[in-house]
């Protein structure tokens, strides 16, 4: 048996749950486009409780935030083809978004990708580690320079205002998939 466990979602019963075993770390989709209930700070409950946040999906998918996804060309296979967010009229008002974003991050000196990483380090939030997926090594390479980046409160603030709470176009996931998928609705 394993001494601590991590769980994924915010869960509303993890005091119940801590209760019955050490939980050590909390996963949740965290990013400028999915910041939880009404933009609200997720993690209060398992600060109070001891347990670290690892932040998923800090570039909302992959390629929406990072700057770096065209809505004509999904792949075959690609989840983003199925995600309200990434469809019709939802893509393009979140690609509106990130061009927001995108002049921001030019003017900071930045790609679209390390301002959303930054932001997510630190935007008042407490997490403990942000997780980013790269399929090619200059992807990654961009990822890692989001470390270096220091974000002022001024930055801060034109990053909000460029990419509001709850401002992102349609669903995380297709409403046949929530009842699997998560626990943050």
């Amino acid at each position: 048996m394993s001494a601590y466990i991590g769980l994924r979602g915010r869960r509303r019963d993890i005091a119940a749950r801590r209760s019955v075993h050490p939980i050590c770390d909390l996963q949740i989709e965290y990013s400028l486009i999915s910041r939880g209930h009404r933009g609200s700070d997720p993690t209060p409950r398992p600060r109070e409780l001891g347990i670290a946040i690892t932040a998923y999906g800090v570039l909302s998918r992959g390629r929406l935030i990072s700057g770096h996804w065209r809505k004509e060309a999904p792949a075959a296979g690609d989840f983003r083809a199925h995600s309200p967010r990434f469809q019709g009229a939802n893509a393009d008002a979140n690609l509106a978004l990130v061009e927001g974003l995108r002049r921001v991050a030019e003017a900071m000196g930045i790609s679209v990708a390390q301002a959303a990483i930054a932001w997510v380090g630190a935007a008042g939030v407490r997490i403990s580690c942000r997780v980013i997926g790269a399929r090619r090594r200059e992807r990654l390479s961009e990822a890692l320079g989001s470390l270096g980046v220091k974000l002022s409160a001024k930055d801060l603030a034109a990053i909000e205002a460029a990419v509001p709470p709850d401002a992102a176009a349609g669903a995380r996931y297709p409403e046949a998939a929530w009842p699997v998928s998560d626990s943050e609705r």
